[in-house]
């Protein structure tokens, strides 16, 4: 019997998600012998930081982390994640009611909707933008109003442009700076009109913060809570995996308004169990950790950005540096679709790139690097896009 033919609705109206496209793609290319360089997905390439790794084998063997964790998270990691966020941003959060441990920042992403949406409310989602806010908004059956982010508005959403009818209907703004894919950064006067927004309809203010960290040029992205009102309208999503190379671990949290994270936490409590306490051990030692391990990571990514982008110019793709994440967003010569951009790169140069269009129709014209893999296969890439001209031809 196939069960395909059952499955739900909002099952079938998902696309496919993005990057298991991807890896299909990259495993029919090996599958052809193909030396693969994969710039597709963000995934660091180093390891996790030893610190957390010999925290994470002493934790493992404590008999106490073996049963139920709780479903918020230890007050021991939630303390700690609090006091990151003082030293960090100046935010003083209450680590009570005012963090909440995730698996993974995705899972609250994807979570938070059905704590608040219902048939007929609508989400703001930033597009391009990351496919998960479109994806829980869809699961808890409300209606994505898309908010393109152009390069001609330094990426970012023209709140004015949205209709007065769409904002009564509006629960949550969802937002993503550092950005992904776009590598861009939120000017110091953008959060107080998002707040001004929030404030004036009503909804709940969604920052994804997850790569807050990786920053270039020792240019600090802010907060969203550190504007004044924004506790009062919103909550903030931060994860381990790119701030510590753990993406495999899956640990983050949430952070601000305590009534959003109540509803956000009783989600969690029907739906999950809560972090592997080891796991949440291993996180509090790398939340202590001093910046300088931080900076040794921002200053290799760095490197790469530096090697990659001037490369990718003479290759014939338009490219700004990224003022932080390890993303490059190019821009392709006119003529050419995302699509057949990432698939010529694949095919005829072995190099696995995400295409625009894979974070909406405003990435069309687009595609996505990751500066995931060593300097030398990244001037590899170059040379191998700068051999076959494959932006110059087409």
């Amino acid at each position: 019997m196939d069960f395909r033919k059952k499955w739900s609705q909002r099952i079938q109206s998902l696309p496919p998600y993005l990057f298991a496209r991807i890896d299909e793609k990259k495993r029919e290319a090996i599958s052809r012998g193909m030396d693969i360089i994969n710039l597709g997905i963000g995934d660091p390439d180093t390891p996790t930081l030893a610190p957390i790794v010999e925290s994470a084998k002493l934790a493992v063997a404590k008999p106490e982390h073996h049963q139920y964790p709780s479903y918020e998270g230890m007050l021991s990691f939630r303390t700690e994640a609090a006091g990151w966020y003082e030293r960090r941003f100046g935010v003083k959060l209450n680590p009570e009611n005012e963090v909440l441990g995730l698996i993974g920042s995705k899972e609250g992403i994807g979570h938070l909707p059905l704590a608040f949406v219902d048939a007929g409310d609508v989400v703001l989602v930033p597009e391009p933008g990351y496919p998960v806010y479109h994806a829980g908004t869809l699961f808890a059956g409300g209606t994505t109003h898309y908010l393109p982010i152009l390069e001609s508005n330094g990426y970012l959403p023209d709140l004015d442009a949205v209709p007065e009818s769409v904002y009564r209907k509006t629960k949550i703004l969802f937002l993503n700076y550092p950005n992904n894919p776009t590598g861009a950064t939120a000017p110091d006067d953008f959060f107080p009109k998002v707040i001004g927004k929030a404030l004036k309809y009503g909804f709940i203010v969604a920052h994804d913060a997850a790569y807050s960290e990786v920053y270039y040029d020792n240019q600090a992205p802010k907060s969203f809570l550190s504007c004044p009102g924004a506790m009062d309208v919103g909550i903030e999503f931060h994860s381990l995996s790119k701030t510590y190379n753990m993406t495999g671990w899956r640990v983050g949290f949430a952070v601000g308004n305590a009534t959003i994270l109540a509803g956000l936490g009783k989600i969690k409590s029907n739906m999950d169990s809560g972090i592997f306490q080891a796991l949440q051990e291993a996180s509090i030692t790398a939340l202590a950790l001093p910046d300088s391990k931080l900076a040794d990571l921002r200053s290799l990514y760095q490197r790469r950005r530096d090697v990659f982008v001037p490369g990718l110019v003479r290759a014939g793709l338009r490219v700004s540096p990224p003022k932080a994440s390890f993303y490059i967003w190019a821009g392709l010569p006119k003529g050419i679709s995302s699509e057949e951009a990432a698939l010529a790169l694949l095919e005829k140069a072995g190099i696995v790139s995400t295409p625009g269009t894979g974070f909406g129709t405003s990435g069309e014209g687009y595609v996505r690097f990751a500066l995931t893999v060593g300097e030398d296969r990244l001037s590899e890439a170059v040379s191998r896009m700068e051999k076959l001209g494959l932006f110059k031809r087409l």
